[in-house]
């Protein structure tokens, strides 16, 4: 709260609010009214500002000129609701306690305000990883523009697939080792016996098959971060090892004495719950309170499930291939939210992708979603097709000309003959087609769906012709 404005003409009432701000050890100015205006307008960049509401109607007039900046209205107002920004009155005499609860709203109004200036500084090719309205994912992004620019350690925490690699990755990202390398480790994907030559390195005839130095991931992190992911898993005899390292800021290669100093920022990650491993004693507590110095909770997707619409537009955005898309209808979009999602964004990539692979270029419809996401009831479509086109398709399957080559069709165009007298193509067409329906119905027992397969036409279409002929299961 470095930057607080006072507007009053009164000189007296101007200096005891000096008085009290120098006790937080703010930078304050004060003016007067008539010139409040235009030194807002060529200095927007006061956190709050403190104005005098002995004339109440020209303090809220001077308040809405400039919605993006709070206020704070100083004076012995009867029955005056403050809103908008106008975040909340001090009544005289002014003390210490209820002046700062006002700043501090005055702080939040600034922080959370929509558009805000950080937001649209940092709308990296990261953060689009991170995309959502939520406040659960929101906080993450804060909690990650906090921390970046600081040398902390980070625990993320949350469950499989929630992204705490991208967390992890948006921290390196926005922090001052930027410019270096993101060495990303899996601790429970490496051996236990292999971990510490992994981490360290190792000489030369450390063990069999050392043939030669090999440089560890802190060496190849110098300067820049590593990521330890899933740090639960790491054996406890690592984890003493480890602990050293963040200490002393030194290590050892494997089979060497020489100590190496390291840069580099550590980052970890784990899907497991550290206190309760702690207590089963398969976690140290000591290594755990040296990363856990800026815990980040990575949310579940259940969690945040208005997110979900963004996400699905950000993830086929990124996997389009081709200028292929998909796009989804409010009914596949209202099934999704209602999904558990015990593989968070992660089974939803998996999904988008597969559904990218099925229909490309087309609309997603609560039918195209596999079974298991549809979680809502709508009717569904069953085109009513004219009598002519299915005429035609019935013509088409039974000379085999359904534009496919079959190998087989199920009458051979040479076997029909036309009589010398003629005949009336529509009957014959038509009884040879209640012949051949009746035949496939018998064949697989009368089981609409397969009868249907063998006459290479929809369900719907061979009940539709049922319908139409009449043809039904003759009871014993």
């Amino acid at each position: 709260m470095s930057n607080i404005l006072i507007i009053s003409s009164d000189e007296t009432r101007a200096n005891n609010l000096i008085t009290i701000l120098s006790f937080l050890g703010d930078v304050s100015s004060s003016i007067s009214f008539s010139s409040a205006v235009k030194f807002l307008q060529d200095n927007p960049v006061f956190c709050s500002v403190l104005v005098d509401a002995s004339n109440c109607q020209l303090a809220v007039d001077l308040c809405e000129k400039f919605p993006h900046q709070p206020f704070v209205l100083v004076g012995n107002l009867d029955n005056f609701q403050p809103k908008g920004n106008i975040v909340g009155v001090v009544d005289e005499p002014v003390t210490y306690p209820i002046l700062t609860q006002m700043l501090h709203r005055c702080q939040e109004y600034k922080n959370r305000q929509p558009n805000s200036k950080t937001s649209a500084n940092n709308k990296t090719r990261l953060f689009r990883s991170l995309v959502g309205k939520s406040q659960e994912i929101q906080s993450v992004r804060h909690l990650i523009e906090q921390v970046a620019p600081t040398e902390a350690n980070v625990l993320i925490l949350g469950e499989s697939g929630t992204g705490k690699e991208v967390v992890a990755r948006n921290v390196h990202f926005l922090s001052d080792r930027t410019d270096n390398i993101f060495v990303p480790v899996n601790c429970g994907a490496i051996p236990g016996e292999l971990l510490e030559s992994e981490l360290f390195g190792h000489e030369k005839g450390a063990f069999t098959g050392a043939v030669g130095v090999r440089k560890g991931r802190f060496e190849l992190a110098e300067g820049g971060t590593l990521f330890l992911d899933e740090i639960g898993d790491m054996p406890l005899q690592m984890q003493v090892k480890l602990l050293r390292v963040l200490q002393e800021r030194t290590f050892e290669r494997v089979g060497g004495t020489k100590p190496i100093k390291c840069d580099v920022r550590v980052i970890a990650a784990t899907h497991r719950n550290l206190e309760n491993m702690i207590e089963e004693g398969t976690f140290r507590e000591d290594l755990y309170y040296r990363l856990n110095v800026f815990p980040i909770e990575s949310p579940a997707l259940r969690e945040r499930k208005e997110d979900i619409p963004l996400l699905l537009q950000e993830l086929v955005s990124r996997l389009e291939s081709d200028n292929a898309q998909i796009r989804f209808t409010e009914n596949a979009l209202n099934s999704l939210m209602e999904h558990k999602w015990p593989g968070n964004v992660r089974e939803l990539s998996n999904l988008v992708e597969r559904l990218m692979i099925l229909y490309p270029e087309r609309l997603v419809d609560l039918s195209d979603l596999p079974q298991k996401y549809r979680h809502i009831e709508a009717e569904s479509y069953e085109p009513d097709y004219p009598e002519e086109l299915l005429e035609r398709e019935a013509i088409n399957a039974m000379f085999g000309d359904n534009g496919a080559e079959d190998e087989a069709e199920i009458i051979p165009a040479s076997s029909a003959e036309l009589p010398s007298d003629g005949l009336n193509l529509k009957e014959y067409i038509s009884e040879m087609e209640v012949t051949l329906i009746r035949q496939a119905l018998e064949q697989h027992h009368w089981i609409v769906a397969r009868a249907a397969d063998a006459l290479g036409m929809r369900r719907t279409t061979l009940v539709e012709k049922m319908r139409k002929y009449h043809i039904c299961k003759e009871s014993a």
